[in-house]
C-alpha cells in the first residue's frame, strides 16, 4: 500500500511544533522505476490521511515525468532554516541589494526561525504557514511586516521547488488573507516643503533637506556625494556613487565607494540653491579649521557630508533624527525617503514633465509613472524628450525650487 498509516508518541501540530501527545500520521511510499532500475521514493509524516493521498497521486506523476529528479536523502532532511540560511548565503548576495539581503536576513532570523526553523523542509505545509503568519499577527506585527515574511517564503520556497528540494511550493497554498498595510504617508506640499526649509535653515541639516526634498536623492547618494563630483563654476553635481551598505559604525575612512542604485545623473545647481551648497562648503571648511587648531584627527575622505572630524555619516542615525527633527518642528510624520516622493510629486503637479523628472530622480519612464500613480504605458511620450539635456532639467528644477523658496516669482 503507497499510504501507510502510522502511530507516532509525539505528534507535530500544524505549526510543525511538537505536541507532547500520541497521534496518526501518513507515510508515502511510491515504487518507480528510473534508467531500467526499481526505485523507492518515501516521505513521511502527513497529519491526515487526504494530505498523503494528495502528494501520492502528484509524485506518481512526477516520478513518471523522465525529467524529473527526486530530492536526495539529504535534501529531504534539511530544516527550513538549514535551507534558508543556505538559500540567502548562494542566492542573496548575486542577486539582491546588500539592504535588501540584509533586511531578508534579519526578517528571517526573527519571525521565522523562531517559528519554523526546526521544521523539516520537507514536511512545510501550508497549514504551517498560515498558523506561522497567525502567530506573527498575535505578536504584534504589521500586517505589512507579516506579509513581508510570506514574500521571503514565498521567494525561497519557490526556489527550493525549482530546485526539486519539495514537491511543492506550499507558500502558493495558504489561506491566510493579509489585511490592508498601513497607509503610506502623503508626500509634502510646497508649503509644507518651505515650512521644513524654515525650520531647518542655518543648520546642518539645511543642505541634507534641500538635496532630498528638491532634487529627490536618495539618502545613500546624499551622504555620498563628494566635493570632487561638484562643480560651483559650472553649477553642477554628479550622483554617481554612494556610501558601501556594510559600512561598520566607527568607519572612519572610505577606501572604496558603491554604485549608484539606479543610473548616473549630472543635475543643475539652480541659483536659489547654490547659496546652500556654499554655506555648508564654508561650514566643512571652519571645522576642519578647529581640527587642525586643537590637533584632533581629521579624516578627509571627500565627502559634503561628514561627521566634524570628516568621517562618513551613518544612514541610520540620519533617518531616526530625521524623526525627531519633524517633531520638534511640528511637522507631519514622514520618512527621510518620502521627501524623494515630495519632490516627485511638486515637480509633476508644478511642469506635468514626468520623462524629464525620471531623469532627475534616476529612475525609469515606467518606475516614475508608478511613483506618481499614473498609467504603466507611458513609452509614447519618449518621442517629445528623446534627450532631456541640461537645460531642461534646469527648467523643471528651477520651477520647482522657484516655488517653494521663492514664491511670487517668474
Amino acid at each position: 500500500m503507497a499510504v501507510m498509516e502510522r502511530t507516532v508518541k509525539n505528534k507535530r501540530s500544524s505549526a510543525g511544533e511538537l505536541t507532547g501527545r500520541a497521534g496518526t500520521v501518513y507515510d508515502v511510499n511510491v515504487k518507480y522505476r528510473s534508467g531500467g532500475q526499481p526505485r523507492t521514493y518515501s516521505r513521511k509524516g502527513f497529519l491526515t490521511r487526504k494530505e498523503a493521498l494528495q502528494h501520492e497521486a502528484e509524485m506518481k506523476a512526477r516520478l513518471t515525468n523522465p525529467s524529473y529528479t527526486p530530492p536526495t536523502a539529504a535534501q529531504r532532511k534539511l530544516t527550513v532554516r538549514e535551507y534558508m540560511t543556505e538559500w540567502i548565503d548562494r542566492h542573496g548576495s548575486a542577486n539582491l541589494r546588500p539592504s535588501t539581503e540584509a533586511s531578508y536576513r534579519s526578517h528571517m532570523k526573527n519571525h521565522i526561525f523562531p517559528y519554523i526553523g526546526d521544521v523539516f523542509l520537507g514536511q512545510l505545509s501550508p497549514a504551517m504557514l498560515d498558523d506561522l503568519y497567525r502567530q506573527l499577527s498575535e505578536k504584534g506585527l504589521s500586517p505589512s511586516s507579516v506579509k513581508y515574511a510570506h514574500r521571503i517564503l514565498g521567494v525561497a520556497l519557490e526556489h527550493a521547488r525549482r530546485y526539486h528540494y519539495i514537491s511543492s511550493n506550499p507558500a502558493r497554498d495558504i489561506l491566510t488573507k493579509f489585511g490592508r498595510q498601513g497607509k503610506t504617508p502623503d508626500p509634502y506640499t510646497v508649503d509644507e516643503m518651505r515650512q521644513l526649509l524654515s525650520a531647518v535653515t542655518g543648520t546642518e541639516w539645511e543642505l541634507i533637506v534641500v538635496l532630498g526634498g528638491l532634487y529627490g536623492m536618495r539618502l545613500g547618494e546624499i551622504i555620498g556625494l563628494r566635493w570632487q563630483n561638484v562643480d560651483l563654476t559650472k553649477d553642477t553635481f554628479g550622483v554617481v556613487e554612494q556610501l558601501p551598505f556594510r559600512m561598520p559604525a566607527d568607519a572612519t575612512v572610505i577606501s572604496e565607494m558603491a554604485p549608484v542604485k539606479s543610473s548616473e545623473r549630472t543635475l543643475p545647481i539652480t541659483p536659489l540653491v547654490k547659496p546652500y551648497f556654499q554655506r555648508h562648503l564654508e561650514l566643512q571648511q571652519e571645522q576642519r579649521r578647529f581640527a587642525d587648531l586643537s590637533g584632533t584627527p581629521y579624516y578627509d575622505n571627500g565627502l559634503v557630508f561628514a561627521k566634524p572630524n570628516g568621517a562618513p555619516k551613518r544612514r541610520e542615525r540620519i533617518s531616526a533624527n530625521f524623526g525627531q527633527l519633524l517633531r520638534h518642528a511640528g511637522m507631519p510624520h514622514i520618512r527621510f525617503h518620502d521627501l524623494r516622493h515630495t519632490t516627485a510629486t511638486n515637480m509633476h503637479q508644478l511642469t506635468g514633465d514626468f520623462y524629464t523628472m525620471g531623469q532627475i530622480l534616476g529612475h525609469s519612464l515606467k518606475g516614475i509613472g508608478i511613483q506618481l500613480q499614473l498609467s504603466n504605458s507611458l513609452e509614447a511620450v519618449t518621442a517629445q524628450y528623446v534627450d532631456v539635456r541640461m537645460e531642461r532639467k534646469f527648467t523643471v528644477l528651477n520651477t520647482y525650487h522657484q516655488a517653494v523658496l521663492a514664491p511670487g516669482t517668474k
